[in-house]
């Protein structure tokens, strides 16, 4: 369980392992973020007076989120990944105790500070992915992000059994009973996590450079443009599934409907996992960026289309499929971007600009559904994914063959 002060060369056999446990902490720590985002806008429409308000919480959740993860990669660069991750469980234990009481006490600013508590634990779990690269080769890197990520299939599937199965637990206190479970889900998840095996970066000599400067780093096209694609692949899908729950209530469906709808959306985001990695290795992470964009366009269009249920089905599972392609393979392309001593600042930049994205994302989602409806948070996408494909493309014509990778 030693975590050696040491330089990470790479070192399949470990990452394999590193992987294993990864997978797990995807699988059933992030099965709390699936209870939350089917919750937090309920729970908020519910506490809040004004009902424009009712999404706050879950920007609350991606606010603290964004704050946090500068934070936490340095953190974790420099006392290392187990124990950035163990706070991370900690503190998702701490806003789910929090959630209990502000549902009890029907205290909706309570529960926006709860809603941020979870964000740390999201900031901590959106760092499971980089954790799987630290000691991978260039071939199995992209297989090992894609591996953990796959972990969130079974998120997918525990998160909303959640919701149903202890939504009522604490009668007559709804939904308090599932944040409840989320208590006892992070103290089990987190047992196997303290065995990770990922050593820390070696410590810097006095003087001795900690990689290039932040000039030269954004300098790298590459850089900026996974950044980019990786912010507005997670931001549009956040500002989408943050309104979904509560379009639907307002369409008529229950919320058993709302959370079968986000349980196959969240299967979307996953499933394919098992095979982005391969196909980046194959075809570059370009080209697999470039249809992950085409996928949330598509769903955008589908959501315009209709309010039925097979709608809202159809457009949230391609909303899933694309965040899978646009993020995991900007994680790749990044990951290949730096040097390993540039990791905690270059990781923790990205993500605090992805959550600052998805953070502007949330809020406007509500304020969209509240003012304008459900199209407009749909029609909201085009301006982003116009952005995101102009650069990618950019990119391409630039480097050409050395953006394969």
């Amino acid at each position: 369980m030693t975590e050696l002060c040491i330089s990470t060369p790479h070192d399949d056999g470990r990452a394999r392992r590193a992987v294993a446990i990864l997978a797990w902490a995807q699988s059933v720590l992030g099965a709390q973020l699936p209870v939350h985002f089917i919750l937090g806008g309920l729970v908020g429409a519910m506490l809040a007076e004004n009902k424009a308000l009712a999404t706050v919480p879950i920007s609350m959740t991606v606010l603290g989120s964004m704050l946090a993860a500068p934070l936490m990669s340095l953190l974790m660069g420099r006392l290392g990944r187990r124990v950035g991750f163990a706070l991370g469980a900690l503190a998702g234990t701490a806003g789910a105790a929090l959630a209990v009481h502000a549902i009890a006490q029907k205290d909706f600013v309570l529960f926006c500070a709860a809603a941020a508590l979870t964000g740390i634990y999201m900031a901590c779990h959106n760092f499971y992915r980089f954790a799987a690269a630290d000691m991978a080769s260039p071939d199995f890197r992209p297989k090992a992000i894609s591996y953990v990520m796959a972990g969130g299939l079974i998120a997918a599937l525990l998160g909303p059994e959640l919701v149903i199965w202890f939504q009522d637990a604490m009668e007559p206190i709804p939904f308090a009973g599932a944040y409840r479970a989320v208590i006892v889900l992070n103290l089990v998840g987190v047992l196997p996590v303290m065995f990770l095996d990922i050593p820390r970066p070696a410590r810097r000599a006095r003087g001795e450079s900690a990689g290039r400067p932040w000039s030269e780093i954004l300098a790298d096209r590459r850089v900026v443009v996974a950044m980019l694609c990786a912010m507005v692949s997670y931001a549009l899908m956040n500002l989408v599934m943050t309104s979904t729950p509560l379009a639907m209530i307002g369409c008529g469906f229950g919320t058993p409907d709302a959370a079968g709808v986000v349980r196959l959306h969240v299967l979307a985001m996953y499933a394919p996992s098992f095979f982005t990695g391969p196909v980046i290795a194959r075809f570059g992470a370009p080209r697999v960026i470039a249809a992950g964009l085409a996928c949330l366009a598509l769903a955008s269009m589908v959501a315009l289309a209709g309010i039925e249920i097979e709608h809202f089905t159809a457009a949230l599972i391609l909303l899933g499929i694309g965040w899978n392609f646009g993020f995991i393979g900007a994680t790749s392309m990044l990951a290949g971007a730096h040097l390993p001593e540039e990791r905690a600042r270059v990781q923790g930049l990205n993500d605090f600009l992805v959550m600052g994205l998805v953070t502007a994302a949330s809020f406007g989602s509500g304020a969209l559904m509240a003012s304008f409806g459900w199209m407009a948070v749909n029609l909201a996408m085009l301006p982003f994914l116009t952005a995101a494909g102009a650069a990618l493309i950019w990119l391409v014509l630039r480097e050409g063959v050395r953006v394969r990778a």
